[in-house]
């Protein structure tokens, strides 16, 4: 990964999501041999105004929300010691709104990991709101930990799944993947999925391509290319690809019912406004049946 940050930063809330999203990330920090970090945002900044606390009953407000947090906290670390007893962990509860306080968590952190759901500081996980805005903006990988049919039951087995598609966010994903592959010990599958019709502007006007089956061995070549490399750096991994006409979210969305991991670059273009994310990990982050792993640019140097 792109940074060299010895730790796996884990946002809670205490919603059963949160609890998944702890245990996943600690067996993660376990196998890397890092430290597990566990932050909770408290985001109390509804409680003032004008540099006083809002009202009489604020302060006890207070109280309760601080408790809460600190219970998660707690709660959080005994989870990840059932995990690993030897486990470093380190734990932070500022007094921030959830997203500013987790993408400055993502500088140094070698992955910033959040659950599909939750109550509290990460509520409308599963809108996008939180994990949209922390995908977007983190400066490290962000993992949203999903399982099957929406529950909190995370596959531990099954095949690591990548998009691939020509972009540089894709490369970087494609290096992640390779990664988790290896240190899973599992096969990885590269999946390309194209379709024959190409958008040309911002208004959406299609152009439908001809002869497909040239353009399908352009693909298929184009698939090659974006892995070539990989499988002489890490020889332990089993690679299978997948190269199919369809769009890209419903084919990683149906591998995901299969796969351990999903990775996807996030194609985000930065600011708080219109989207986010790319439609693919947008969709991934809300509908796929596995933790699904976000995969931001590298910095501009």
């Amino acid at each position: 990964m792109s940074t060299i940050d010895s730790r796996i930063t884990v946002g809670v809330d205490g919603s059963a999501g949160s609890t998944a999203a702890v245990a996943w990330a600690a067996k993660i920090a376990s196998l890397r041999h890092l430290e597990l970090r566990i932050v909770h945002g408290l985001q109390l900044a509804g409680l003032y105004y004008g540099g006083g606390l809002l009202g009489a009953g604020a302060e006890a407000l207070f109280d309760a929300i601080q408790v809460d947090g600190e219970r998660a906290i707690a709660d959080a670390r005994s989870v990840a010691a059932s995990i690993d007893k030897d486990l470093i962990v380190s734990t932070e509860l500022p007094n921030e709104p959830p997203v500013p306080m987790l993408i400055d968590e993502s500088r140094h952190a070698r992955m910033l990991v959040v659950g599909r759901t939750g109550t509290g500081g990460f509520a409308d996980m599963l809108l996008g709101g939180t994990a949209a805005s922390v995908a977007s903006h983190a400066h490290c990988p962000v993992a949203v930990v999903r399982g099957r049919q929406d529950s909190t039951d995370i596959p531990v087995t099954g095949p690591v799944v990548v998009g691939v598609d020509g972009s540089p966010n894709s490369e970087q994903a494609i290096a992640v993947a390779f990664e988790e592959a290896s240190l899973r010990g599992t096969t990885l599958v590269a999946v390309h999925a194209w379709n024959d019709v190409t958008y040309e502007d911002a208004f959406g006007s299609a152009r439908i391509l001809t002869q497909p089956e040239s353009l399908e061995e352009g693909e298929e070549r184009l698939l090659g290319q974006r892995l070539a490399g990989w499988q002489e750096k890490y020889p332990d991994v089993e690679i299978r690809r997948q190269l199919v006409r369809d769009r890209p979210r419903h084919v990683l969305i149906e591998a995901s019912e299969t796969a351990q991991l999903v990775v996807v670059g996030s194609r985000g273009r930065g600011g708080f406004s219109g989207m986010l994310l790319g439609s693919t990990s947008q969709a991934l982050a809300q509908h796929a049946r596995c933790p699904v792993l976000v995969v931001r640019p590298e910095p501009e140097k």
